[in-house]
């Protein structure tokens, strides 16, 4: 074709090119029009193409909008969460309204004698009291022990604290309260190998006599059981159920004293035992006021809780280790009277109410004095009121009559 194009002559070749030129603008209609659809395709994918991502920008600001709907409700709840109170803790005690830093202890009850019959309870008060820590006598008529089935425990705070030497222990530490702060490493020895002894020992040997003879423990320190565990049964029947069921607890109690090693001894052999203990203790504390010299400690607490459940027994009950401490060891009823004036002055009214919280003041009841007194005030005044309203009345009246008596007088001028 180029060839033949090349051979044609020179004047010939526009008409050449027109026919050409023709015959493109002619295929330029169809191009065009063949291109139109092409171009609307395009076109139409680019109009659904923006419809899709108009869509998709919906969706996606409704799924924004969802999540900040869910944002904000979770930062509702978190506040509402941190605004709400934190749930009460619950505590396992008995005393459930307890006060803060108030010691509720748990005893046995008073006796007309003795403060409580328990010397491992006598000694927890007594050591409260010298230390001067605020507590409450809960009073539970001996229905309570703690989980480790002991009296005395104490609970502080919704805790319970077990067995009387725990509890010195731990209240020392908290509160800062050690007796014997002020000893020598060997006095703090021979204190605690002297509470071993009485602890160990010696109140063993008094629980001997107390498990063999029950009756003589009521007898001798005057318990009254209908107050003791707050039954309304006569003390009569009160007093014999005790017996059986001593005597029942008799068995258990004499496993124990053998278990000890206590209990495989003669009564004879026991009441000697128990008389050593209170030579030793007489010769240590000698003629000073306490065994460390003019303050107490933990030793003369324990010593004290002892040795009063001899001193206070009744004398009408015949104890013959009462009666060798009365007459051979006369300086530990000397300790026994300083250490209770000194922890117990109101001792008396203890006894004499049987009243576990004594030391706690109480509001003074109004008397009937004051009652009449002011009953007697209220009725003068109610008689103040009464003679002003008469006193009233009777002026108005005086008034009355002397209008009435000068309109008399007008009309008469008249007349």
């Amino acid at each position: 074709m180029a060839t033949e194009v090349a051979q044609i002559p020179a004047e010939e070749t526009p008409a050449v090119a027109a026919s050409t030129e023709n015959a493109e603008q002619a295929d330029k209609p169809a191009a065009a029009t063949e291109a139109a659809p092409a171009a609307a395709a395009p076109a139409e994918k680019e109009g659904a193409g923006d419809a899709a991502q108009d869509k998709d920008n919906k969706e996606e600001k409704a799924d924004a909008a969802a999540g900040d709907g869910e944002a904000k409700k979770e930062e509702a709840t978190a506040v509402a969460k941190t605004d709400a109170p934190p749930p009460a803790q619950k505590f396992n005690v008995h005393k459930a309204n307890f006060e803060k830093d108030i010691i509720y202890l748990y005893q046995f009850s008073r006796t007309p004698l003795l403060p409580s019959l328990s010397p491992y309870c006598l000694k927890v008060e007594t050591w409260l009291r010298l230390v001067g820590l605020k507590y409450e006598n809960v009073d539970h008529k001996m229905r309570f022990r703690s989980k480790k089935g002991q009296l005395p425990f104490i609970e502080l705070n919704g805790e319970e604290i077990a067995d009387s030497a725990i509890i010195i222990k731990e209240l020392s530490a908290k509160y800062d309260k050690n007796l014997d702060a002020g000893l020598t490493a060997e006095q703090r020895n021979v204190s605690y190998a002297t509470i071993a002894m009485l602890e160990n020992h010696l109140i063993w040997i008094i629980f001997y006599w107390r498990a063999k003879y029950p009756d003589n423990v009521l007898k001798g320190y005057k318990v009254n059981l209908q107050h003791a565990l707050g039954l309304r049964l006569p003390n009569s029947i009160l007093n014999f159920f005790f017996k059986i069921t001593f005597g029942r607890k008799w068995f258990q109690g004499t496993k124990k004293l053998k278990a000890h090693g206590i209990g495989v001894h003669s009564a004879e052999e026991i009441e000697e035992f128990g008389k050593s203990d209170l030579k030793v203790l007489s010769e240590m504390l000698d003629c000073k006021p306490f065994f460390f010299g003019d303050e107490p400690t933990t030793l003369d607490v324990v010593a004290f809780a002892v040795l009063s459940q001899l001193h206070y027994l009744s004398k009408d009950i015949a104890y013959p280790l009462r009666d060798y401490m009365t007459e051979k060891c006369p300086n530990l009823i000397g300790h026994v009277s300083r250490m209770k004036d000194k922890c117990f002055p109101d001792w008396d009214e203890i006894c004499t109410k049987l009243d576990l919280n004594a030391h706690i003041p109480k509001p003074e009841p109004e008397t009937k004095e004051g009652k009449e007194g002011g009953e007697q005030e209220k009725s003068n005044e109610q008689e103040g009121t009464e003679g002003d309203k008469i006193e009233k009345e009777l002026e108005k009246d005086k008034s009355n009559e002397k209008e009435s008596t000068e309109e008399n007088k007008e009309k008469e001028e008249t007349k």
